[in-house]
């Protein structure tokens, strides 16, 4: 198949190979180069897969430098494709700067749907998805790590990071002493492979599930955390309800007038009774 000059970010399994698409193989059968976060490991994906396209490294400590040469090769007329170790490329990932030159020299960046952890995690965690944050992976030291939690405390959508083995049981206590030892999270493990687990509960429930099963300390994690509930206030009295709850006052004791008048403007009864004593009814 003939490409045209393009960057073609193409997504990776994150653990079960039955996760690459035909359209991802085809693609990186097709291109003329292939960049790559770690070429030794992409190496393995493409051995499985036959892949024999050439491959260049594009990383964090490269990215910059190493855009301006793949422009070149589009400029030459070749398509390169994009991955990282594993995953949707950019997501936590390099990619990021490669992509925002190659579109302002001009070329063609094209997406393929495919593996991403978050979006993997999220779908199954049962908190609400309807909005949510990425945050990918927190500061490692403590004092960063807590900053970033704070900021993030009252945020009130699903917030998601990423997470190794060696820094797990420092977010988690960071997570409990910040966010609350209530907060309700999820911690998903070693998704799509073998020993693919979900914790749920309150956030001091899940540490000490961790703590307690050095097993739970293995493997590539996403922690969720459902976002910042605040409590509920007293809501304002609509103004035509207390004039109904004055009236029916001038006839009944006044629990009982809060209870009709409640009734009658579907309204909690006993904030239409606190209503009325300050009111002096």
């Amino acid at each position: 198949m003939s490409l045209p000059p393009a960057l073609y970010i193409v997504p990776t399994p994150i653990g079960n190979l039955g996760d690459m698409s035909p359209r991802a193989v085809e693609i990186l059968q097709s291109v003329s180069l292939i960049a790559c976060e770690d070429t030794r490991h992409s190496g393995r994906l493409f051995s499985h897969f036959g892949i024999s396209t050439r491959t260049t490294s594009v990383h964090d400590h490269n990215e910059r430098a190493r855009a301006q040469w793949i422009i070149e090769k589009l400029s030459q007329g070749d398509a390169v494709a994009l991955v990282s170790d594993a995953g949707t490329p950019l997501i936590s990932d390099p990619g990021y700067h490669l992509v925002s030159q190659v579109r302002e020299a001009g070329f063609a960046v094209i997406p393929l749907p495919g593996p991403c952890a978050a979006i993997t995690a999220l779908s199954a965690s049962g908190l609400p998805s309807d909005r949510f944050s990425f945050e990918g992976f927190l500061p490692a030291k403590d004092k960063g790590r807590n900053d970033k939690l704070t900021a993030l405390r009252e945020d009130p959508r699903t917030l998601i990071f990423y997470e190794s083995p060696h820094r797990i049981l420092q977010t988690l206590e960071s997570m409990v002493a910040v966010l609350g030892a209530d907060r309700p999270m999820v911690m998903a493990r070693e998704l799509t492979k073998t020993f693919e687990t979900f914790l749920s509960g309150t956030a001091a429930e899940v540490l000490a599930r961790v703590k307690s099963d050095d097993n739970q300390q293995k493997g590539e994690m996403v922690l969720m955390c459902h976002g910042f509930v605040a409590e509920e206030t007293e809501e304002a009295i609509p103004a035509k309800a207390m004039e109904t709850l004055a009236l029916l006052a001038t006839e009944l004791p006044l629990k009982k007038a809060a209870a009709m008048a409640a009734q009658i403007h579907d309204l909690k009864k006993n904030a239409l009774y606190k209503a009325g004593l300050d009111a002096g009814l």
